[in-house]
């Protein structure tokens, strides 16, 4: 059943949705179909498909080790807006020159800016024991700011007539094409290795094996000599890491250029991919298609039958919904009634009469 949950979760969705949105006055049904079919018999569509999918399976697998780890990283978006922005700007600082050399660059720099911007709430839970859901959640805010102030001040093309953008990148700063003449570039599958690398880190790894062990029993992790500090770099690093290598990614190759409307949601919506996927890497890069229905379906539907594009919202809320009903259904039972007392109390209860009957005689 914990397998089945998913599944559970998605059918409701398309039920409910198609329901919901029928009650709106839209096509419930047609919108169903349009998001979730359609694409998926469309071979231009499947190019949009994986190039959308592959971010939010990155961004999922890190938060996926710190989840494991009781380690809850909701910065994923900040992260992700940081890595675009030091790749960013190493590629601003190359714009005259070229070489092969200059994307690898580009690619580290955004790796180590995610990282960077993960380390923050990392020192505050290691040093101080602040929370890192809302440090990490916060630094999101403040990375949107600082990505404006940049579009707008030092980074805006003087020949991008006064449009907030940095001037777009060259050929050596942008991701190569798998297939000529299509939309899947380098990321999407480098996005797979590193699920499968995840995978076998967890299950292979004495590091996986740690992150296991001080996510469900703390105290037996700590008898094993595994530190709970040294926990949380690792899965926070990670987190950001590949949160900051999927913004180069997506800022090298779709976009090919920064500007303000970059942060498009993923560190969020890579949380829903992160549980449908059941934390695990494999599950991640199926659920990772899912949820990429719901951006290029939605996109789609607003064309075709009117849909609004606060639709795609919509569905994605609602998977996360139901995924959490069905999850508490499946470890919990539901019951009707008290409960019925346990025996060794409702035999103490009996006793204790008799215990002051004894004492008065």
């Amino acid at each position: 059943m914990m397998l089945a949950a998913p599944v559970i979760a998605v059918v409701l969705t398309l039920i409910v949705g198609a329901v919901l949105f029928t009650l709106l006055g839209h096509d419930g049904f047609g919108a169903v179909v349009e998001i979730f079919v359609k694409p998926l018999f469309n071979l231009y569509r499947w190019q949009d498909l994986l190039v959308k999918a592959a971010p939010l399976a990155m961004i999922a697998t890190g938060l996926a080790i710190g989840f494991r780890a009781n380690v809850w990283n909701i910065g994923a978006e900040g992260q992700y807006i940081l890595g675009g922005l030091a790749g960013t700007g190493v590629a601003l600082a190359t714009l005259d020159m070229s070489g092969s050399w200059i994307l690898p660059l580009m690619l580290v720099c955004g790796i180590l800016g995610g990282m960077v911007w993960a380390a923050v709430p990392a020192i505050l839970k290691t040093t101080l024991g602040v929370n890192e859901i809302l440090t990490s959640l916060m630094l999101n805010y403040v990375a949107i700011q600082l990505l404006f102030y940049l579009m707008r001040g030092p980074w805006k093309d003087p020949e991008g007539f006064n449009f907030p953008q940095t001037a777009m990148f060259s050929a050596d700063q942008t991701l190569p094409m798998i297939v000529p003449g299509t939309l899947i570039h380098l990321g999407v599958p480098l996005a797979a290795a590193v699920a499968l690398t995840a995978f076998a880190v967890m299950t292979r790894t004495i590091t996986g094996f740690q992150i296991k062990v001080v996510g469900l029993a703390p105290k037996a992790a700590a008898f094993g000599g595994f530190g709970a500090a040294s926990t949380v770099w690792i899965a926070l690093m990670a987190g950001g890491g590949l949160a900051g290598f999927a913004g180069i990614l997506e800022a090298s190759g779709p976009f090919g250029q920064m500007v303000p409307q970059f942060p498009t949601g993923y560190g969020y919506t890579a949380i829903i991919v992160a549980f449908l996927g059941r934390l695990n890497p494999l599950g991640i890069l199926a659920a990772a298609l899912v949820l990429a229905l719901t951006y290029v379906g939605g996109e789609s539907a607003q064309t075709t039958i009117g849909l609004p594009s606060a639709a795609t919202g919509v569905f994605q809320a609602m998977m996360l919904f139901f995924l959490l009903a069905t999850d508490i259904l499946v470890r919990y039972r539901v019951v009707s009634g008290r409960a019925a007392p346990a025996p060794k109390a409702a035999a103490a209860k009996e006793a204790e009469p008799a215990k002051g009957k004894a004492v008065a005689a």
